[in-house]
């Protein structure tokens, strides 16, 4: 079974080490990601610098198409032998929607809001960037399912950084 692992950019060097995940996912704020880590190979580290917001903001990068289309391109790339492992600064919002957007995507036969309660159930504190979410909706032809998957499960508890964990595949 093929495995999504999400954590905080606090708790990455750990969840590389104990996920042994092949593949990595950084989501940041532009000048701020992070280097490849020796551990990952060569074209195996997607970097997407966008900020966490739903809505335009000076000075920030707002999601959009172009991200998502690399959340999709990566995870369509990854060759699932090994886990993928996504972070973002605090491991609750534009990681915990690239893992659900991946899930969505892998996963086409998967009832999008199975997807969200498994996320849930993984995080109490996932809330999943609304924005990410609309886009990869809309690109992936679901119809409103997916924002409306995550808009049931609605928004996390709160937290300064989410902790660690992982969503399956199937």
């Amino acid at each position: 079974m093929s495995y999504i692992h999400v954590c905080p950019l606090s708790q990455l060097t750990s969840s590389l080490a104990c996920t042994g995940a092949s593949h990595l996912m950084t989501l940041m704020k532009v000048g701020t990601a992070i280097a490849r880590p020796d551990i990952i190979g060569e074209g195996r580290h997607c970097v997407i610098e966008v900020s966490d917001i739903v809505a335009p903001l000076d000075g920030h990068v707002l999601p959009g198409e172009v991200h998502v289309r690399r959340i999709l391109d990566f995870a369509a790339a990854w060759d699932r032998d090994q886990p993928l492992l996504i972070h973002c600064y605090a491991g609750i919002s534009r990681s915990t929607a690239a893992a659900y957007i991946a899930a969505c995507a892998l996963a086409p036969e998967r009832d999008e809001a199975e997807i969200a309660r498994a996320l849930r159930a993984a995080s109490p504190s996932a809330t999943p960037n609304a924005l990410f979410v609309e886009i990869a909706d809309r690109l992936l032809a679901r119809d409103g399912r997916m924002s409306a998957a995550i808009a049931g499960i609605g928004r996390g508890a709160d937290a300064f950084e989410g902790t660690p964990f992982m969503l399956a595949l199937a």
